[in-house]
């Protein structure tokens, strides 16, 4: 048997000015065939999987490209036609295929092309014909299309947010791929539109029990698996909102009566999952009224793995404005400051201008003098078992005030990107993440208290008021019953 893996993604945030090309994509992975043998990050991790699971097989294994890029704007339309034909041109290359299995992330937009993963994975079935069995793995934060379920065999979202079962749902993956080859299971994917957006964090209730529901039914009269494709609602297309998708073994009727009951079950949540957060000059009220720390507040709207600039600057400065000590924060892109700080060296203390630099989203930029603690590069912060880069990076210090600055955009993703460079952060009374959930598997069992806050910025969780302009306000919390 043949067993053919490739994978192409970023998440696309239409709102952000920032453009994804070639240097976007090279600054997290490109790798031409060869990832397997480089360390897991978040979107490789599943090859890794399907390359042991496949030699373990005695499979041949053909590893085509992973080209993964940190979120931002839309991807160039160059870029993605050339990676794309990458991946189809190694596919041709490789037929006959028994297997072809995808790591991609579900919102992926181009210029031209508002369903990259349905592109990608419409062609390739167009090749290996209607007999190979093709497998796509994709972040619930997706746009569920048409194209991805009429060109694929088996669809798999990771179920966790914060992502950490990522190698979890390849294992899953490569294992109902390889039932179907074998002619043991007969998978039929139907979905169901909940006709909402909201963000729906995982390790809390009500989510936890119905993320632990839809694990109960797997394997159970014919549920090969469930997925919630939570959708990511700062893409502009016309299938951005949350859909449900099941899986069963011969019978369509089976799957879609399945879909409806779950999606159906998550609307009767959707009052205890509507977003209630604080402003930031609340969320300091609640952290300075805390009479131990450190509280961890997150800056939820400047998220990189939103496609937000991460060089926000609206915490910040009423961080300053209130004279606030023993804060941490972080972590900001500005390439220049980090550049500047290196320079300088450990030790040096000098006059920095901090963020603001991207647009209006964005904020002022912020005047202060700083001591530069620390310089380093090579780093990394996990997610799960992925490791994420964080390229050159600085620990700077102004009047207690802890921040940290690299020239990588990154979210944060675990405290070590903090305390590897030799901050305590159990000596800090507030802990400021750029992040929107992701941080909270690494840094909650550090925190007294975690508190998101409604920041201003690109990825701001104000979903009713989003301006699409690819698809009809008939959704909720836009409206406050869409099914009438």
């Amino acid at each position: 048997m043949k067993l053919f893996i490739a994978g192409l993604a970023t998440e696309t945030n239409t709102f952000s000015p920032i453009p994804t090309g070639g240097a976007s994509f090279e600054q997290v992975m490109v790798a031409h065939g060869d990832a397997t043998r480089q360390p897991a990050n978040l979107f490789s991790a599943p090859l890794h999987v399907w390359r042991r699971r496949g030699e373990e097989q005695q499979m041949q294994v053909v590893e085509s490209l992973s080209a993964f890029a940190q979120p931002a704007g839309p991807t160039l339309r160059n870029t993605y036609e050339a990676y794309r034909d990458e991946i189809l041109g190694d596919l041709k290359a490789a037929l006959p295929v028994d297997i072809a299995l995808f790591s991609m992330h579900g919102a992926m937009i181009a210029e031209g092309y508002d369903d990259c993963e349905g592109d990608l994975l419409k062609r390739a079935r167009a090749l290996v014909g209607p007999d190979a069995v093709i497998g796509l793995e994709i972040d619930p934060h997706s746009h569920l299309t048409d194209d991805m379920l009429q060109s694929a065999n088996l669809v798999l979202c990771y179920k966790e947010y914060p992502h950490t079962d990522v190698p979890d749902r390849a294992e899953e993956l490569f294992s109902l791929a390889l039932e179907t080859t074998r002619g043991t299971i007969k998978p039929v994917m139907r979905d169901y539109d909940c006709r909402m957006t909201g963000s729906y964090h995982t390790p809390r209730q009500p989510m936890r029990a119905f993320v632990d529901a839809m694990m109960a039914a797997e394997g159970k009269d014919g549920v090969l698996s469930l997925s919630l494709a939570h959708g990511f609602p700062w893409g502009d297309c016309a299938r951005v909102g949350t859909r449900m998708l099941a899986i069963v073994d011969g019978d369509d009727a089976k799957a879609q009566a399945i879909a409806e009951a779950y999606g159906r079950r998550l609307w009767d949540m959707r009052e205890d999952l509507r977003t209630r957060y604080p402003t930031i000059a609340e969320a300091l009220d609640m952290a300075e009224a805390e009479a131990t720390g450190p509280i961890v507040l997150a800056d939820t709207a400047d998220n990189a793995g939103g496609g937000a600039p991460s060089d926000a600057t609206f915490f910040l400065k009423q961080v300053l404005a209130r004279g606030l000590r023993d804060v941490a924060m972080g972590i900001f892109w500005d390439p220049v400051v980090v550049g500047m700080c290196t320079e300088a060296g450990e030790g040096a203390r000098m006059a920095i201008r901090l963020g603001g630099k991207v647009g209006p989203m964005s904020g002022d930029p912020i005047d202060l003098k700083v001591t530069v603690r620390k310089c380093a590069s090579g780093g990394v912060q996990h997610l799960g078992d992925g490791a994420m880069p964080l390229g050159n990076i600085v620990w700077l210090e102004a009047d207690g005030l802890h921040l940290l600055v690299n020239d990588r955009r990154t979210q944060a993703f675990h405290p070590e990107a903090f305390t590897d460079l030799g901050i305590d952060l159990s000596a800090m009374k507030i802990v400021i993440v750029k992040s929107s959930q992701h941080f909270y598997a690494g840094f909650a069992p550090i925190a007294t208290r975690v508190i998101y806050v409604a920041t201003p910025g690109a990825i701001t969780p104000d979903f009713e008021n989003i301006v699409y302009e690819k698809r009809d306000g008939n959704f909720w919390p836009k409206v406050d019953n869409p099914f009438q």
